[in-house]
C-alpha cells in the first residue's frame, strides 16, 4: 500500500511539472506583454522545441525578436511560420511590416499583397499595403489602397491623413487639404493632420491658415520640433521676423539635431544684421548635415 502511495504521488508530480507546447507559448505571449522579451523567445523556443511544427509559435518569436531590434531573425521565423501554413494573413503582414523597415518594400509589397489575397476585407492590410507604394513613389497607387481601407473603414483617420499626403505630392493641394480635414473631424487631437494641413495650406500661400494649423498642432503636442520649424518658416514669408527667430529656437530646443532650424536662424540673424550669431548658427547646421550652409557662410561670414 505504502509503494502504492508513493507512486501514485511521483506521477502526480510529474504531469504536474509538465507543460505543454500551449502553455509555453502562453507565457512567452505574457512575458512579451510585460516587456520581458529575451524571456518570451526562451518560452517560444521551448514550445518550438516540443512541436516543430507550430506555426503560432514561430510567429509570435518573429513579433518579439522584431521588438528587439532583430529584423532578420524575425523574418526567419514568419518564413518558418508561412511554411507550415501559408493561409493565415497574419504571418504575411507581420513579415511585409519587418521587411519595411529593413526598407526592403518590394519584398513588403508582396507580402503586402498576400495578405490582402486571403483577407481583402481588412483595412489595415490595404492601409499597409498603400504606405509601402508611396514610399515606392507610387502615389497614384497609394491612393488607391488608401481609398480601399476607408471605403472599409470610413473613421480610419490616418488613412485620410496618409492619403493627403500622397495628394499633396501629386499637387492636388485642395484635395490634401480635404483629407487632412477629415483626419481632424474623426480626431481632433492629431497633432500630425494639424501639422500636415499647415504645411499645405502654406503652400497655396495661405500662410495665416498654416500659422493658424500649427498653432493647433503645438497646442496639442508642445515636443513637435517640425511644426515650431515649419510655423517659423511661414512666419518668416509674412516678415514676423521676431517671431519666426522665436520658433526657429523652440524647434532647436525640442531637437538640437534640427539642422535645418539651425540654418533657418542663421539666416534670420543674417537678414537682422546679428552677423556674428547667424554665422554661428550656419557653422552648427553644416556640422549637423546640412552642407548648403556652408556657401552662405563662405560668401557673409569671412
Amino acid at each position: 500500500m505504502i509503494v502504492l502511495i508513493i507512486s501514485l504521488l511521483v506521477l502526480c508530480s510529474c504531469n504536474m511539472s509538465s507543460q505543454s507546447e500551449n502553455d509555453y507559448n502562453s507565457k512567452g505571449v505574457a512575458k512579451d506583454k510585460r516587456g520581458d522579451f529575451r524571456g518570451a523567445i526562451s518560452d517560444y523556443n521551448e514550445a518550438i522545441k516540443i512541436d516543430p511544427k507550430f506555426a503560432i509559435a514561430y510567429n509570435n518569436r518573429g513579433l518579439t525578436k522584431d521588438k528587439l531590434g532583430d529584423y532578420k531573425g524575425a523574418i526567419s521565423d514568419f518564413n518558418e511560420a508561412i511554411k507550415i501554413d501559408p493561409t493565415v494573413y497574419h504571418f504575411y503582414r507581420n513579415r511585409g511590416l519587418t521587411k519595411a523597415k529593413l526598407e526592403d518594400y518590394r519584398g513588403a509589397l508582396s507580402d503586402f499583397n498576400e495578405a490582402i489575397k486571403i483577407d481583402s476585407k481588412d483595412s489595415q492590410a490595404y492601409y499597409d499595403r498603400g504606405f509601402i507604394k508611396d514610399k515606392l513613389e507610387d502615389y497614384r497607387g497609394a491612393i488607391s489602397d488608401y481609398n480601399e481601407a476607408i471605403k472599409i473603414d470610413p473613421k480610419f483617420a490616418i488613412a485620410y491623413n496618409n492619403r493627403g499626403l500622397a495628394k499633396d505630392k501629386l499637387g492636388d493641394y485642395k484635395g490634401a487639404i480635404s483629407d487632412f480635414s477629415e483626419a481632424i473631424k474623426i480626431d481632433p487631437t492629431d497633432a500630425l493632420a494639424y501639422r500636415n494641413r499647415g504645411l499645405t495650406k502654406a503652400k497655396l500661400e495661405d500662410y495665416r491658415g498654416a500659422i493658424s494649423d500649427y498653432n493647433e498642432a503645438i497646442k496639442i503636442d508642445p515636443t513637435d520640433a517640425l511644426a515650431y520649424r515649419n510655423r517659423a518658416l511661414t512666419k518668416g514669408k509674412l516678415e514676423d521676423f521676431r517671431g519666426a527667430l522665436s520658433d526657429f529656437s523652440e524647434a532647436i530646443k525640442v531637437d538640437p539635431t534640427d539642422a535645418l532650424a539651425y540654418y533657418g536662424r542663421g539666416v534670420l540673424k543674417l537678414i537682422t544684421y546679428k552677423m556674428n550669431e547667424g554665422c554661428i548658427d550656419l557653422s552648427k547646421a553644416g556640422e549637423l548635415g546640412y552642407h548648403e550652409a556652408y556657401d552662405l557662410i563662405k560668401k557673409h561670414c569671412n
